[in-house]
């Protein structure tokens, strides 16, 4: 177990860390690349330490949280049996099935948003958007964004926070949301909709339909990950973009490169800060000896970064980072649901660019970055002019 009485490597939640995650964990990665905190117990900086954990899922378990995890914290074979019921929901054909409404709600809210004048980009267009294509996904009701809105940022401060009961207290709040939509299901028999979530509940897993306790798991686990990453993904793009004209403007010509642009300004700028592990046995990492059932966090906002994979690690090179870029994580935890955000991305800013002109920060307004464990801005005050 961890012993707290060790001497720390450095502060994840200091104010130097927290108001420039990325330089901190620049500066980390050359100076201690495996570090001890009791934030974070043991935390992993290089891409090359991170790919160990992820190649050998034997000694660094993915069996971290002491609740149930669905499918996230299992390790195979239980692991294996949930991303079997899971990765149909991504298929290809799955998602040229959604595009179409996919890109009716990037449309209309690129229409909502102001021309010439400043707007928070988290509030009015990374967060709705998230928002609504969560619920068009899972098909739950528009009656259930604002819950899910207050929801998600009771949920980003009872994690900042590290209180096990406020936790705990945040999680049942959405437990009873996916309860209701459950039953109504239920209650609605053949007549309940045709949706991913009625789906779901007719899956099963070794022969058994999924207890409602594993089906609130995953769900939940789908949505924290669905709403936080893609709105942290939509404000980290435009940022971007806005300080980068010219990237803008040819993204915008040749849109056939967004797929590619995309995943190459989320490696620089992480909309996932990182994951967990537990080690099953001792083992020694960049000089340290880590006893088994320690916690190991997987950086991967560092590891993606790293100069000896990337060289410099802000240098726009997006064929050539490709095949090491680690923002959808790797091995066999890859994210089964790369494919919907990858779709929804690549959509939403489509969209966008066929409809803006010019994009710049606000002027006299601050932006502020999110902190950990979320990436991205908390607001992100912008002006776009349209064409």
């Amino acid at each position: 177990m961890a012993n707290n009485s060790r001497k720390a490597d450095w502060n994840p939640r200091s104010e130097e860390a927290l108001k420039d995650q990325i330089s901190t964990y620049d500066t980390m990665r050359t100076q201690c690349p495996v570090a001890w905190s009791d934030y974070q117990h043991w935390t992993l900086f290089r891409h090359g330490d991170v790919m160990r954990v992820l190649e050998d899922h034997h000694t660094f378990s993915n069996a971290a949280s002491s609740h149930l995890s669905v499918p996230n914290g299992m390790d195979p074979p239980e692991h294996t049996l949930y991303r079997q019921v899971i990765e149909p929901y991504f298929s290809t054909q799955a998602m040229s099935e959604f595009e179409p409404t996919c890109r009716n709600i990037a449309r209309q809210l690129v229409d909502t948003l102001p021309s010439g004048q400043p707007f928070d980009v988290v509030e009015l267009f990374s967060r709705a958007f998230a928002l609504q294509i969560q619920c068009a996904f899972m098909g739950w009701p528009d009656s259930l964004r604002a819950p899910l809105r207050e929801w998600v940022l009771k949920n980003h401060h009872a994690t900042l926070s590290g209180d096990r009961q406020v936790m705990a207290d945040v999680a049942h709040e959405f437990d009873g949301y996916i309860h209701g939509l459950l039953e109504t299901r239920r209650q609605a028999g053949a007549n309940a909709p045709k949706d991913v979530t009625t789906s779901l509940m007719k899956e099963t897993v070794n022969g058994q339909t999924m207890t409602d306790e594993a089906l609130t798991s995953l769900l939940r686990n789908w949505t924290v990950g669905e709403l936080a990453t893609i709105s942290a993904s939509v404000s980290i793009l435009l940022n971007y973009l806005s300080e980068h004209p010219d990237l803008m403007h040819s993204l915008s010509i040749d849109t056939n490169a967004l797929p590619d642009a995309i995943d190459e300004i989320l490696r620089m700028d992480a909309p996932l800060m990182s994951n967990r592990r537990v080690t099953t046995r001792d083992v020694e990492m960049g000089g340290k000896s880590i006893p088994a059932g320690e916690k190991i966090t997987i950086l991967w906002a560092s590891a993606n970064r790293d100069e000896e994979v990337f060289g410099d690690p802000d240098a726009f090179s997006p064929q050539q980072n490709r095949e090491q870029n680690l923002l959808y994580g790797a091995g066999i935890h890859v994210c089964p649901g790369a494919p919907l955000a990858r779709m929804e991305l690549r959509v939403l800013m489509e969209e966008f660019l066929a409809a803006v002109d010019t994009l710049k920060h606000a002027p006299n307004e601050q932006a502020e970055r999110a902190v950990f464990p979320t990436g991205g801005f908390s607001y992100l005050p912008m002006i776009i002019e349209k064409n």
